[in-house]
């Protein structure tokens, strides 16, 4: 019989965003404690880098020491390096939607993805205030639970709802071709804009049908990656914002139901620079 390659990774993963979560919901319950990391709105709590700590252990005493490597978004914020390569790579985000937990808003998840070869080979992305798992592996379908998830069937961008969010620049600049191209969007019309405050849940909901398309600049691989195979195995895409092909480190990304909704958006987008997450470290 063949061998299941990297099941037994992907069950662990599984199971690891599930005690994950856990801790995350037991820490909300709790005081918070608060500190911020490139801005004064990009926060980071005790729980995000004690989850970070959880999960790689974790990993690291199922697989061994030194056999995967991680890229973590609390340990690329200490000054870790963000390179990906052939080996077999975990990429997590502990707590994505920090703000939403800060806040006491109710979406907040813990993402893992596994990449081989530069190939992500699953994504999971636990959804721990709502009790969702969402799961995928490449060329094994998408599910929520146990249950299997597509992406919606509409053409038509007006008949759509999109997602997106705002990020943690708040210089004028970006913020203006964010709000502008959020406008245009909305104005083509389409049904709505909506936002959820973490790009992993934003992506699952591209993956489960409840929006037709999710978009943003800014973003970091963290974010996204588990993500990214969940709306593939969907049935979506995934494309760069203007219009070539994703390439998970470029902090940029449209995900789609289909490309003529994706093509449609990508055309209202205002671009504007984010530096890539494997850009050369600059010493201080």
């Amino acid at each position: 019989m063949a061998e299941d390659l990297w099941k037994k990774e992907y069950d662990f993963a599984v199971e690891v965003a599930r005690k994950a979560g856990a801790v995350i919901r037991e820490a909300g319950e709790k005081e918070i404690k608060v500190c911020t990391k490139s801005s004064t709105v990009d926060l980071v709590t005790k729980t995000d880098e004690r989850v970070e700590k959880i999960i790689i252990g974790s990993l690291k005493q199922e697989f061994g020491e030194g056999t995967h490597c991680f890229i973590g978004e609390e340990s690329v914020a200490k000054g870790e390096p963000c390179i990906l390569t052939d080996k077999p790579t975990w990429i997590i985000d502990p707590v994505d939607g920090t703000t939403n937990f800060v806040h006491g808003f109710p979406f907040v998840a813990v993402s893992i993805a596994f990449a081989v070869n530069k190939e992500l080979e699953f994504g999971v992305v636990y959804s721990c205030l709502e009790d969702k798992m969402y799961k995928a592996r490449r060329g094994k379908g998408a599910f929520c639970d146990d249950d299997r998830i597509t992406v919606s069937d509409v053409e038509e961008i007006k008949k759509s709802i999109i997602i997106s969010e705002h990020g943690t620049d708040r210089s004028p600049e970006k913020v203006q071709k964010i709000f502008s191209t959020m406008q245009k969007i909305l104005c083509i019309p389409v049904h709505g804009l909506r936002g959820s405050g973490t790009a992993a849940t934003n992506m699952c909901l591209v993956a489960c049908g409840a929006v037709e398309a999710f978009f943003e600049i800014g973003i970091h691989c963290w974010d996204i990656a588990a993500g990214a195979v969940i709306v593939k195995e969907a049935g979506g895409i995934l494309l760069d914002v203007n219009g070539g092909p994703f390439d998970l480190m470029s902090r940029r990304m449209v995900s789609a139901n289909n490309k003529k909704i994706a093509d449609r958006i990508i055309k209202e987008i205002e671009i504007f620079p984010a530096e890539r997450d494997d850009a050369p470290i600059q010493k201080k």
